[in-house]
């Protein structure tokens, strides 16, 4: 890491941006204000790039497209009173999506706080119910003060941490510098004699209709090895958290895809989780979920919980959980249970094959034939982020996933115009990695100026557009509940003319086989592409 400059006493936000950096930081996103500008200038001496964003709603997810990628905490950087309140949006994304991110923001000096109003809101109050916990950094301990806000930003549930910082503090010579380093924490591993792991052994081993529901947490955890095997030992479908796709490779017999928001699938999926004996929830957070998954089972018997902090809700009543790591614990369950076949009524490959019907592609051109596309363009290593609409849920249903944390999304918070910034902060963390952001046209035009980040930050972002002219999930809700449409039209924007004066490369499609050609040629580009595909949004009818 790079040192601290001794040749002369560090300034207060040296010492903050080198515990960041310590702590496995290197990127930064937000805009600047003068409140600011030292902690900037300490965080690009500290080795942390700062990048500029356009909207600080936008630069959270950025910040939280690059903790996804590099399992490392986030950092979002905000002006005083309009900055910070504009991030809000992010970080209670941050908050719902469990993103360890650290929110620094600038704060009008203590000397005149009391006496001046302009641009004078209590932050911390502000931020209360978003963050897991707030303070101030004060001279005579910066270092201990952001080691403590990010030790608690990393403990499970993970979640955003905020830290006030004034212009004159920041600029203060550091009266007793201190970096601190994360501790070490060692994980002992899961004795498979442990008395809860035999126990659930013997569970699993004598279930006759065992599942898996796996989450986020799973796939953070690097469970997904050990859950393909305990699967396959005693024949359970996986069905995952559209978070959670992946840690399963969705192509494996066993592998039931994502659930949570599609009526067409919960319907095959919560049959068959109501059939089962005995539901096994590894890393599993029901926040994503609709409310068809409140209780899909009532015997709490039948329901097994592996979790290392246990989620807030009462979506569910568990009789069993082991509070440890997931995937520590998946490990020694799998070499515990005695291999057995079960569903002698070969009820999961019906289900398999339900869904693939379910979501097959009938026509020629619309959603479904864009997916397969985008699907077949991404492979096995490139990272798709999607934002909040009706593509969402038929893509995260048809997507086949070859391995976790590849499709990045708002599923809890399920904020609109998340999966750009995501794709940046993606990106910016893996810039070897090819990266696709699928988004509607409300949702760009929601967050459209941040196709300017990409410019300047010169990333070769693959853009695909759903451009149905409609705010399609909400069109579909109105109708289902006998109501006219009402607030959901777009007008038709040319999205590709605005991504060529943004300096990127822009073309409009409506052939499947125009969309092919379109995202073989971008990945050889050195600039951003944006491929805009027409349909009409009544192609969603009955899709999902």
């Amino acid at each position: 890491m790079p040192d601290m400059d001794t040749s002369t006493a560090p300034r207060v936000a040296d010492t903050v941006a080198a515990t960041l950096y310590a702590y496995g930081i290197r990127h930064a996103f937000g805009m600047p204000g003068g409140e600011v500008v030292t902690l900037i200038d300490g965080l690009e001496r500290a080795g942390i790039a700062f990048h500029l964003a356009r909207h600080e709603t936008a630069a959270a997810s950025m910040a939280a497209g690059a903790s996804v990628t590099t399992a490392t905490p986030g950092l979002l950087v905000t002006t005083v009173g309009p900055g910070l309140a504009n991030a809000v949006n992010g970080i209670a994304d941050a908050a719902q999506e469990h993103v360890p991110l650290v929110v620094i923001s600038g704060i009008v000096d203590r000397a005149t706080r009391a006496r001046y109003t302009h641009q004078v809101i209590d932050q911390a109050q502000m931020l209360r119910p978003l963050v897991k916990a707030s303070f101030e950094v004060e001279p005579e301990s910066a270092g201990s003060t952001v080691a403590r806000a990010l030790a608690i930003a990393l403990t499970e549930p993970m979640g955003p941490v905020h830290l006030d910082l004034s212009p004159a503090v920041a600029a203060m010579l550091d009266p007793a510098p201190r970096v601190l380093h994360p501790t070490l924490i060692s994980t002992p591993s899961a004795r498979a004699d442990d008395p809860a792991i035999l126990s659930l052994a013997r569970d699993l081993s004598h279930a006759e209709r065992p599942l898996i529901l796996a989450g986020f947490e799973a796939a953070r955890a690097n469970a997904g090895g050990h859950i393909v095997r305990l699967a396959e030992a005693i024949g359970a479908p996986v069905l995952t958290t559209y978070k959670g796709k992946g840690l399963i490779p969705e192509t494996h017999p066993l592998a039931l895809g994502g659930a949570g928001l599609s009526p067409l699938a919960d319907a095959v999926l919560l049959d068959l989780v109501r059939h089962s004996d005995l539901i096994l929830m590894i890393g599993y957070d029901p926040i994503e979920m609709r409310l068809g998954w409140l209780d899909p089972v009532i015997e709490a018997e039948r329901i097994a919980e592996i979790t290392a902090a246990a989620p807030d809700h009462a979506m569910h009543h568990a009789a069993t959980r082991i509070a440890a790591n997931t995937g520590a614990v998946t490990a020694a369950l799998a070499t515990t249970v005695s291999p057995r076949k079960s569903w002698p009524g070969g009820e999961p490959m019906r289900a398999k094959s339900q869904l693939e019907a379910h979501f097959a592609t009938q026509a020629d051109w619309g959603p479904h034939a864009i997916i397969d596309a985008i699907n077949e363009a991404a492979g096995r290593d490139g990272l798709v982020t999607v934002d909040s609409g009706a593509h969402r849920i038929l893509l995260s249903q048809k997507w086949v996933a070859a391995r976790p944390l590849s499709l990045l999304q708002s599923a809890g918070f399920c904020t609109m115009a998340a999966a750009l910034p995501l794709a940046i902060g993606a990106k910016t963390a893996d810039p070897a990695r090819h990266v696709f952001a699928v988004m509607g046209d409300g949702g760009l035009e929601m967050g459209i100026g941040e196709l300017a980040t990409l410019r300047d930050l010169g990333h070769p972002v693959t853009i695909v557009v759903f451009q149905d002219r409609s705010l399609a999930l909400i069109a579909l809700k109105q109708a289902s509940a006998g109501l006219a449409a009402a607030g959901v039209s777009l007008g038709e924007t040319d999205f590709a003319t605005i991504a060529n004066g943004f300096g990127g490369h822009g073309v409009c499609v409506e052939t499947a086989g125009d969309l092919r050609r379109e995202l073989s040629v971008a990945s050889n580009r050195n600039q951003f592409t944006l491929i805009s595909c027409r349909f009409d949004a009544d192609a969603y009818q009955n899709a999902f």
